[in-house]
């Protein structure tokens, strides 16, 4: 480990609070703290006296995590109305500056001088008791942000390690946070008495508090070193401390330093097996419907926020012609906090709160071949993260393996389609389907990262990188159905797909700016037959989907655009979706 202060104390005079030599410099320049929407803090050293705490939490309100106004906020047909009014705020000080250090070793964006000075003396403040309740850094928040600054110092490139600002701050706040944050948090700030300038024997001799936090430690010690952990020991974790109850005894600052820990360190794939699979037992035995193909579809659980959802209406289309499709995922997650088919089917009165089992009865029913499956329902206890995600900040390991799950498995053939944006998760998303056991696997990148292709045309001025419409997948050879990986012969494929080259003309995605209200209304008039962007976007996400997975019927593609056509024109599609509000609620 490398030591990363300098070797110089400050002088403190402790009567009087911090006032070391960089403090004071620090203050009597203009500190600037970069906001979510592009805005800066400007506050000299006058404007700082008179600055109240209030004033500057008022400052972040909604917008600051959303881009809305707090009156926009409270809209029912918004997506962030469907966060938990109980679950705490993080502060937000703090979490812009989670948004730049807790990511990986390349895009890490280290804290300027203003930025850390800021950023401790909040700290400070909030441990001391001087910022009020709805104001105080939480211990999820201090989890990540000191496992962050950890792996950091231990691990990072040069380029991504701490600044000299940060350094300078650390040495000017540490003899006070020492003395005054919890030992769990010193801990993770100096595991073993080497980072800091002004050692301390807290990190080396800490252990936790009882058998769960003592494996929690142990696998921490080797966390906050960049290392990595074997299956049973991630498993053994994550069985130890969820689901997280209101009056839990392990610290959430420990499990939120391991979750945004491992994603730091890019997890291995045994990694990511563990955090898949690790709650397949939860409920009993997976429910089994009595269906020929069954498609488990996997959007990212925290939404869209800017373009329309599609995936709830592909899967009424799919059904017309027995493809059955699952659905799965929350009604509101954080980062993103936009649209999710949760939140489409309470807006429009369907019952949202449907078991596996209940499930298995939907996908069986043939006026209906489709079904929704919360997580609240299915993993309670990966639900129960949720309010320790949003002060997280960064998306932690589940934000990738919770797309692949199986709440309901089939007698029949089964599939598995998820999006991504950021490149490097398509072959980690495939390796999942494949530990799974399904007949074939698809990983579509999306706008927002959700799964579904677009008509518009890709710019000349777009980023680097695999484009959007980029699929990439596996087909089974075999036509019964296997569970055992090793016996499945399966031919890989990618392509990117042009939906020119198909007959669409090309268009723009339609917009919904966080409108659950207008998502629904879009879907809704696609399925009435009403031609236009959303409406070939179903049509081009429903037949694709079948070609790429090899579905009966869909081995030609015109063939398989066709049948999806026709499923909307005839109103069958339409049937099946408001069948399946009616029939949810009779449901036993």
């Amino acid at each position: 480990m490398k030591s990363l202060l300098h070797n110089t104390i400050p002088s403190i005079n402790r009567s009087s609070g911090i006032k070391s030599s960089s403090i004071e410099s620090n203050s009597r320049a203009y500190l600037q703290f970069p906001r979510a929407n592009g805005a800066k803090f400007l506050l000299s050293r006058q404007q700082k006296r008179q600055l109240t705490v209030n004033s500057v939490v008022d400052s972040a309100s909604v917008d600051q995590y959303y881009g809305l106004t707090e009156s926009d906020a409270r809209n029912p047909t918004l997506s962030t109305s469907f966060r938990s009014q109980r679950d705490r705020k993080p502060n937000p000080t703090v979490l812009e500056a989670q948004t730049r250090v807790c990511t990986g070793p390349t895009q890490t964006k280290p804290l300027t001088e203003a930025q850390a000075f800021k950023v401790l003396d909040t700290i400070l403040r909030s441990a001391k008791g001087d910022l009020k309740d709805e104001e105080q850094v939480s211990k999820a928040q201090l989890g990540a942000f000191f496992a962050a600054m950890t792996i950091r110092a231990n691990t990072f490139p040069e380029a991504t390690q701490w600044s000299e600002g940060e350094r300078r701050a650390m040495d000017a706040y540490w003899p006070h946070l020492v003395r005054t944050l919890p030992s769990d948090i010193i801990f993770l700030a100096d595991p073993e008495g080497s980072i800091m300038r002004l050692g301390s024997s807290i990190g080396p001799q800490y252990v936790g508090n009882g058998s769960h936090e003592m494996r929690l430690v142990g696998a921490l010690r080797e966390v906050l070193a960049g290392g990595h952990l074997g299956y049973e020991e991630v498993q053994g974790v994550l069985k130890d401390v969820l689901p997280l109850l209101e009056h839990d005894t392990v610290s959430e600052s420990l499990l939120s330093a391991f979750l945004i820990g491992q994603r730091m360190n890019r997890e291995t794939d045994r990694e990511l097996k563990a955090y898949c699979l690790a709650f397949d037992d939860e409920l009993g035995p997976v429910p089994i419907a009595d269906v020929r193909s069954l498609t488990h579809y996997g959007e990212p659980y925290d939404g869209n926020t800017r373009f329309f959802r599609s995936t709830l209406f592909v899967a009424a289309v799919r059904s017309c012609y027995n493809e059955a499709s699952l659905l799965h995922g929350v009604d509101w997650m954080p980062p993103k906090g936009g649209i999710t088919e949760e939140q489409m089917l309470k807006f429009m009165g369907a019952n949202t709160c449907i078991t596996p089992l209940q499930a298995k009865t939907l996908l069986e029913d043939e006026a209906v071949g489709f079904a929704y499956v919360s997580q609240r329902e299915a993993r309670p206890s990966l639900y129960s993260l949720i309010e320790m995600r949003e002060h997280i900040k960064k998306r932690p390991p589940l934000a990738t393996t919770e797309k692949v799950q199986q709440f309901v498995r089939a007698t029949g053939k089964e599939a598995m389609v998820a999006g991504f944006y950021h490149e490097g998760y398509e072959e980690p998303l495939l390796m999942l389907m494949r530990r799974r056991g399904v007949h074939a696997g698809l990983v579509v990148k999306g706008e927002e990262g959700a799964l579904s292709m677009t008509m518009k045309m890709r710019s000349i001025n777009a980023s680097k990188g695999l484009p959007v419409n980029y699929c990439s997948g596996f087909r089974s050879l075999n036509t019964p159905p296997h569970y055992d990986v090793d016996g499945v012969s399966r031919e890989s494929f990618s392509l990117i797909v042009d939906a020119n080259e198909y007959g669409f003309e090309p268009s723009e995605t339609p917009r919904t700016d966080r409108s659950v209200s207008k998502n629904i209304e879009l879907g809704l008039d696609a399925l009435r037959g009403e031609k236009g962007p959303a409406y070939d976007r179903i049509v081009l996400n429903a037949g694709m989907t079948d070609h790429l997975l090899g579905c009966s019927g869909a081995e030609d593609v015109s063939t398989a655009l066709d049948r999806a056509r026709d499923a909307i024109d005839s109103g069958k599609a339409l049937n099946r979706f408001l069948s399946y509000i009616k029939i949810s609620h009779k449901l036993k």
